[in-house]
């Protein structure tokens, strides 16, 4: 009998937890925002444009690839699937403008800080909100910091 109430015990605590996950949502679009203002202070605070230059270059592509992962480990809606796409353009066109490709002229060394408070503001005022489980925002936490 003790055996049965331990089982029903754990199959419960688990249906708790899976449930607590897919009822909280999280903004991933606030953790690019968080990630990206770290850079803009890293930026800010280095003298050499070359670094300046690729810690945006190293920030843009983490932030492109996070969003392929999410594609590819997240069941996502049609809509956030767009939304996400739309995203990693702005980042593409973004990193295209930083080093120069695509028709874009390369920025200066001297607006490197301004092109970073640039970018970020493009990223702040997205009018975009992806809201996923608690648990793939982790995933995605983890994945922005291993990156």
């Amino acid at each position: 009998m003790k055996t049965l109430y331990t089982i029903l015990a754990a199959v419960l605590l688990v249906c708790a937890i899976h449930t607590e996950s897919f009822s909280q949502s999280v903004n991933i679009t606030e953790s690019f925002k968080m990630h990206f203002n770290e850079t803009v202070k890293t930026v800010h605070k280095t003298d050499n444009a070359d670094d300046k230059r690729a810690l945006l270059n190293e920030s843009f592509n983490k932030m492109i690839a996070t969003i392929d992962r999410i594609e590819a480990l997240a069941s996502l809606t049609e809509d956030e699937s767009t939304i996400l796409a739309s995203f990693r353009f702005d980042l593409t066109e973004k990193l295209s403008e930083l080093n120069g490709l695509d028709g874009f002229d390369q920025i200066v060394d001297n607006d490197l800080n301004d092109f970073s408070n640039f970018s970020q503001d493009m990223i702040e005022q997205a009018n975009r909100t992806i809201t996923i489980g608690v648990t793939t925002a982790l995933l995605i936490l983890i994945i922005l910091l291993l990156l």
